[in-house]
């Protein structure tokens, strides 16, 4: 069987670097191209176990480097893409939303651009030689904007971004969708919840949690904390994606959700109370830590996931019990001083 060459970008972030040593564990005739800018929230210690190997290779580089990336597609007969490579941080793209633009827009549309130009013929159809290269592009469900108190997002919602990296997301989306649609790239589109697990970027709400209760600093939540998110653990999370891209229908969109809705408040008592038992305090809980903060604008209030179509269709399920999850991640955090 004929080596895949997969192009993977943002590899050394969160969802990259676990998503990397399980993609290479379960598909021994992949190997994985890594590219990623390493900002702040890459961080190639989060691929120790996989950076030896002679199936992995790393460029540092920028998604928006239209030469670089035909540089990697020719040297290295890219097969596939998955796209993680984006700016995530929804209080960072109001305080400074250019950065979401140029990222999560350009960027997108460069790697387009590249699988266009080295996948298809100058007639803009794909050569039988390269059918099967595809292009898996990885979203949030914040694209589908705020729930109310009842209903889930599915692959047919409306998209409804309220903020300047919902937007830019939303935006790369159409993006992609449309080069499937124009030129019969063969794209799929995955809007994932809220994921959690080891190797999260501390600005986050659950490492924050973590690393402030230690600190013995004030832990912050916005507005009356009642605002609720569907929480996926991220090998969970891989393992969807996984399935999406081998199995995938080109031109499909598949939501991927964990059927754990919990308040931001809810969220924070629970990480307290694991940490009460896990260190202990000499004198109360952790959770007296908690603080109401003003809420950020244009704060979504609920997102929930229907995830039946890759349930049902590519025999996925969410296998992780949540309490299970984030005690594990807590453990990382703590063994590995990540504060």
């Amino acid at each position: 069987m004929k080596t895949q060459k997969i192009l993977i970008t943002g590899g050394a972030g969160f969802i990259g670097s676990n998503f990397i040593p399980y993609f290479l564990q379960k598909n021994k005739s992949v190997d994985i191209i890594n590219l990623d800018k390493l900002t702040y929230a890459g961080n190639l210690q989060n691929l120790q176990e996989v950076e030896k190997s002679d199936r992995y290779e790393f460029y540092e580089g920028d998604i928006c480097d239209d030469i670089l990336l035909n540089e990697i597609f020719i040297a290295n007969d890219i097969t596939g893409i998955i796209h993680f490579a984006a700016e995530s941080h929804v209080d960072n793209s109001i305080s400074g939303p250019s950065a979401f633009i140029k990222t999560n827009i350009r960027g997108t549309f460069s790697l387009l651009e590249a699988a266009r130009k080295n996948w298809l013929s100058k007639e803009q159809t794909p050569n039988p030689f390269v059918s099967s290269r595809r292009f898996l592009h990885v979203s949030t469900d914040e694209v589908f904007g705020s729930l109310g108190q009842d209903g889930f997002f599915t692959e047919e919602s409306p998209y409804r971004p309220n903020s300047p990296y919902s937007a830019s997301k939303a935006s790369s989306d159409f993006l992609v969708r449309s080069y499937h649609h124009t030129y019969g790239l063969n794209t799929l589109i995955s809007n994932c919840s809220n994921n959690y697990g080891p190797k999260q970027h501390g600005e986050k709400l659950i490492p924050t949690i973590i690393r402030k209760a230690l600190n013995k600093e004030p832990i912050p939540i916005y507005g009356d904390g009642k605002n609720v998110r569907d929480w996926l653990y991220v090998m969970d999370h891989c393992a969807a994606l996984s399935l999406i891209y081998q199995k995938g229908q080109p031109g499909e969109s598949y939501v991927i959700g964990g059927n754990n809705e919990c308040s931001n408040i809810h969220i924070a008592k629970e990480v307290c109370q694991i940490l009460d038992e896990e260190m202990p305090l000499s004198i109360g809980s952790y959770s007296n830590l908690i603080t109401f903060v003003k809420d950020r604008p244009g704060h979504d209030f609920r997102y929930a996931i229907d995830a039946s179509k890759v349930e049902n269709i590519l025999d996925w399920k969410s296998e992780t019990n949540f309490s299970e999850g984030l005690r594990k991640t807590i453990k990382w955090y703590i063994n590995r001083l990540e504060l």
